[in-house]
């Protein structure tokens, strides 16, 4: 009997405890599918607003890690469950006039934020570009969706580094006078794709390929590969997280941040993974974005919450006016969007009960939650958040002091300067050191 590599999100863990022959705890779930996958099962079993996905298992990429090629029935495992999410969607993958979109992300058991690979809008090519522009209406954000996809699969799948792209894209804006990737005009973006096709074409001495399940097979290959790169085994040795665990590769519908004003991106903290502070949701957004462009630096991101949003400005010496004016909170912008996401967040917290880092995208109007995981925190952080979580009845005292680990002690006892001193602001900027 063939073993079982993939899992619904809808019915994966149900699916998993049949497999095993018991109830799996949450451990179990992020050994078998990751941090990523275990989360999109868990919102999607809660009811949450997750878009349809499936997941390839950490023992998939062991087992690819091996020989070097997909396990025998993998790949029939991942067609069945691409079925399955184009009758959830109404959609199909490749087809011409109603074409089914996905991201292929990596997912660890233990997070390792940035040290492995994602890839976005898979399944573009001339044609779905062509129905995406003609199903939404929007010529611009098709070809927006398609320079992005020819980016990312030529850097990561391919290895042809996305700064040579990055360098032609802001050639472009000097040329157009502009500054804000969102200010490319239409023109613009098609020119930038078939530069980034013939510069694929130079590089590879072939065609970008424009099969979607080639670019599928491709793209889960390549992050199965991302367990073995040299940033995520550097991570690996630090943290102390075995090299033989692998990573699991989450397959999901694409929602889009990218589809103009109504429509944006963002992640964000339950509580303050700097402090521990419960004081209002802490995070970034950007609209008419998508997720790379939040951290990508070159857009100032705004607040999630209206707090967030005037502490943020308050430190940044900007009026209250001019921040309502150019950088409001998605609580402003937003407000429904806002007040759901609110609510899920208390739900997963609920749930998790420790504090969440999440990842979420509206698309015109309707949240999509991508993402959730245990946030990392600073060692003050983490001793707030325990004391907190008890005093509001989630955890025992005992499973706080747990949760304290020996680092967290040590760095506490470091000096460190008094918060409640007067201080003469020299420089700003992200502080790297324990006090």
């Amino acid at each position: 009997m063939t073993k079982k590599w993939v899992y619904l999100a809808r019915n994966g863990k149900e699916a998993y405890a049949e497999d095993i022959g018991k109830e799996p705890t949450l451990d179990d779930l992020k050994a078998i599918f990751g941090g990523k996958g275990a989360g999109l099962m868990a919102m999607t079993a809660a009811g949450a607003p997750v878009p349809p996905s499936f997941t390839l298992t950490t023992t998939a990429c062991v087992a690819y890690m091996v020989d070097n090629v997909l396990p025998e029935g993998l790949w029939d495992q991942t067609l069945s469950a691409m079925e399955d999410i184009e009758r959830q969607t109404g959609k199909k993958f490749g087809d011409p006039v109603n074409p089914l979109l996905v991201s292929v992300r990596s997912g660890g058991r233990q997070s390792m934020p940035g040290m492995m690979d994602t890839v976005l809008n898979l399944g573009l090519n001339d044609v779905t570009r062509d129905a995406l522009a003609n199903l939404v209406d929007n010529e611009w954000f098709s070809y927006d969706a398609y320079r992005r996809f020819v980016t990312m699969f030529s850097d990561i799948v391919m290895g042809y580094s996305r700064s040579h792209f990055e360098e032609v894209l802001e050639e472009l804006k000097e040329k157009e006078g502009i500054k804000l990737d969102t200010d490319v005009s239409l023109e613009g973006l098609k020119w930038l794709v078939s530069k980034y096709k013939a510069m694929y074409k130079a590089r590879f001495n072939e065609d970008f390929p424009t099969d979607p399940y080639i670019q599928l097979d491709l793209s889960i290959k390549a992050v199965f590969k991302s367990w073995n790169g040299a940033r995520a085994i550097a991570y690996r040795d630090h943290e102390g997280i075995p090299h033989d665990w692998g990573t699991a590769v989450n397959i999901c519908t694409m929602v889009f941040g990218n589809m103009g004003s109504s429509s944006a991106t963002g992640v964000a903290f339950s509580r303050s993974p700097s402090t521990g502070e419960h004081e209002f949701l802490y995070g970034e957004f950007l609209v008419n974005a998508q997720g790379e462009d939040v951290v990508a630096g070159i857009r100032t991101p705004q607040q999630v919450s209206l707090g967030g949003s005037r502490a943020w400005a308050k430190f940044q010496g900007i009026s209250e006016e001019e921040r309502a004016a150019k950088f409001p909170s998605l609580e402003e912008v937003m407000p429904m969007a806002y007040q759901e996401f609110l609510a899920i967040v208390e739900m997963l917290e609920q749930n998790y009960r420790d504090m969440q880092d999440m990842e979420f995208t509206i698309e015109r109007g309707k949240l999509w939650m991508l993402q959730t995981r245990t946030g990392k925190r600073t060692a003050a952080a983490a001793v707030r958040i325990a004391v907190d979580l008890v005093e509001e009845g989630v955890i025992s005292k005992e499973e706080a002091i747990m949760r304290i680990e020996p680092e967290y002690v040590d760095l506490l006892m470091r000096p460190s300067f008094d918060p409640l001193v007067a201080k003469t602001l020299i420089a700003k900027g992200l502080n790297a050191s324990p006090g």
